[in-house]
């Protein structure tokens, strides 16, 4: 909550503590109930004594009772283990490594596209749906019950189809995805290891947990020049390939296979519907 929000809670608090006996309520004038006649004092009904408590019982029943626990095992002591080496911190960003990779900016480019493209067919497609069921509208007095629960029927057996080849193209391009993903991930990890080794490291912290560090301690760059070197790019499969249909036929290509990645991407392996 804001500060602004805090004022004006403790206005509205102070407003209603300081009006009139209502014990802290505020109740406005419109809402307060009419006063009830005043009654002669002779009138009113003598109060009913209470009978007295039967000796404490309710209030001994209300009060929760005390279980006993078992006992806690002793634990025994523990033989003096090796010293924990001194720590020597690094600190990386891992999303600014992301952005300065270009593995990662041709993976956002070519996935990008395919994302455009099928966001581009999706319109194209409901526009055609909209067009369709208009002129249906505008063609219905003209046509027996039976002929319109036919095109009704069409539609929405069009709908439903592109429906599913929309989903399974979005499944190819977040899959797609993820293979370029995973392979920079894998790389990223053994470059981190391998500078740090190099700056004689043996922690390393993600930068935006740390409220403060020295650039001496900063190995982003670093790791993002060395990444760009050994990864300058990743295996992207191509748009009417299935990963996982390619995971399956064990034709996926690693990052230490160049060779075969072109020809993999070629490969007759078409995105079924689902």
């Amino acid at each position: 909550m804001t500060g602004a929000g805090l004022a004006s809670t403790g206005a509205l608090a102070q407003g209603a503590s300081s009006s009139g006996g209502n014990a802290g309520w505020f109740v406005p004038k419109t809402a307060q109930p009419a006063a009830a006649p005043a009654v002669p004092r002779a009138a009113r009904p003598a109060p009913v004594p209470l009978p007295p408590a039967a000796d404490n019982e309710d209030a001994q029943s209300q009060t929760p009772p005390v279980l006993p626990m078992p006992p806690v095992p002793a634990s025994p002591d523990i033989p003096r283990g090796v010293t924990p080496p001194v720590p020597v911190i690094g600190v990386i960003s891992v999303p600014e490594v992301m952005r300065l990779s270009s593995a990662a900016q041709q993976a956002e480019k070519v996935l990008g596209a395919r994302r455009d493209e099928l966001a581009r067919d999706a319109q194209k497609e409901q526009a055609g749906w909209r067009d369709e069921q208009q002129k249906l509208q505008a063609e219905a007095k003209n046509l027996a019950s039976d002929q319109i629960q036919q095109r009704e029927r069409r539609l929405q057996q069009r709908v439903i189809s592109a429906q599913r080849d929309f989903r399974n193209r979005n499944r190819i391009i977040q899959e797609a995805a993820q293979v370029s993903l995973n392979q920079i991930e894998r790389e990223l990890v053994q470059i981190i290891r391998q500078v740090a080794a190099s700056r004689g490291m043996n922690l390393v912290l993600h930068r935006e947990q740390v409220a403060l560090s020295q650039d001496g301690l900063d190995i982003t760059s670093q790791v993002a020049d060395q990444l760009n070197k050994v990864l300058p790019s990743v295996f992207i499969p191509a748009a009417n390939v299935d990963p996982e249909q390619l995971a399956k036929s064990g034709t996926m290509p690693t990052t230490a296979d160049a060779e075969r990645a072109p020809a993999a991407a070629a490969a007759p392996v078409v995105a079924s519907h689902r």
